[in-house]
């Protein structure tokens, strides 16, 4: 069922389209993830919806009626920013106090429901202290319990783990996870986060100058790519133009193959699969994964496999060969590679013939 609406979002500033006739259907309890590069519209979007943004054009609607020209305060949104906001003068208790007080209720109520959003959000301990005794994460913490106070039919939230190192933006994550679930509130989150997205979104729309270029979970945005973009902005795609490689051509003639480096299997062949010859380019260990770059007849390839006790692995000038079961390989209409930069790598003067080297400039 649709809780959320938004039909046709029009808006441009000085003559620069930044929603271009954005459609988006979010439903009831949904954690729904805007995914997208810096500029891409995301942002205009959620202040949009929260009112601080008038569009050009479009509707909408929330619970099936028409907010487009409430003012914010009568929309029934609660908004979390990047940055907290917090009265500094105020405790955490305060805070959390100030926009009850503000619909006059009685202090007993106002009471019980500050004492609520502080359980939720683990802070009762905290509940006379002052914005700067806390953390970030306990400031992001309190922003959040701030909004949940006023019990919002909806709650936006703009990038609020972005300043915040990454330990803490786990940890945040996770709890704004678990917040959401038990809440069963309707939100949107916005980020440029591959792992925030994926990790947090129901769904995720993943926007790029200005419109929305694919919806779904995070399955199908990792997995199945609607296009070369989604593919280049999720994961680490090999993504590799099926006239590189012949198999590859016979298989998809005139499409774009996108392959998953960890769906790339070392020293095994098997039927229905893709089976090449590589030689290896680059190894290098990362925590628990070893993350390779090997050559298939001129045609990089990243790989990914997970570490050994041993800590054994393939050395640079090593050949192997590999397989991908078709069924893990996408394909998507044939986008066009610059020429002499295939898959995010180019030769270098220095190279020896056939081999590849990271393209630095990309």
């Amino acid at each position: 069922m649709t809780y959320l609406l938004l039909d046709g979002i029009r808006a441009s500033y000085g003559g620069t389209t930044v929603l271009d006739n954005i459609d988006l259907a979010v439903g009831k309890s949904e954690m729904h993830v805007l995914l997208g590069p810096s500029g891409c519209g995301k942002t205009t979007l959620l202040r949009s919806i929260a009112g601080l943004v008038r569009p050009d054009g479009g509707r909408i609607v929330l619970e099936g009626r028409s907010i487009g020209a409430l003012p914010p305060k009568d929309r029934g949104i609660g908004m979390v920013f990047q940055h907290y906001a917090l009265f500094p003068n105020m405790t955490v208790r305060q805070n959390l106090a100030f926009g009850l007080e503000q619909r006059r209720m009685e202090k007993r109520i106002i009471g019980h429901k500050v004492d609520a959003a502080l359980d939720t959000v683990s802070l009762t301990d905290r509940a006379d202290m002052r914005p700067h005794q806390l953390s970030g994460g306990q400031k992001q913490r309190v922003a959040l319990a701030r909004a949940l106070v006023l019990e919002p039919k909806l709650m936006l939230l703009d990038e609020p783990l972005s300043a915040l190192d990454a330990q803490i933006r786990k940890r945040l994550r996770e709890e704004l996870k678990r917040i959401q679930r038990e809440t069963g509130l309707t939100s949107i989150l916005v980020t440029h986060d591959q792992d925030e997205a994926l990790s947090l979104g129901d769904r995720i729309s993943v926007m790029n100058a200005g419109r929305i270029v694919q919806t779904g979970n995070g399955q199908d945005i990792y997995y199945r790519p609607a296009d070369d973009f989604v593919a280049r902005f999720i994961g680490d795609a090999n993504i590799i133009e099926a006239s590189r490689i012949e198999i590859l051509a016979r298989k998809a003639p005139g499409k774009t193959a996108i392959i998953q480096p960890h769906a790339i299997k070392i020293g095994t062949t098997s039927e229905d699969a893709l089976n090449l010859r590589a030689r290896v380019l680059e190894a290098s260990v990362a925590g628990a994964s070893v993350r390779y770059l090997m050559d298939v007849a001129g045609v990089p390839l990243k790989v990914r496999t997970h570490t050994s006790s041993e800590g054994q692995y393939l050395s640079a000038g090593s050949e192997s060969s590999l397989s991908v079961r078709w069924k893990d390989i996408h394909f998507i209409p044939s986008v066009a590679v610059a020429e002499g930069n295939v898959n995010g790598y180019m030769p270098t003067a220095h190279s020896p013939e056939g081999v590849l080297r990271p393209n630095l400039q990309k």
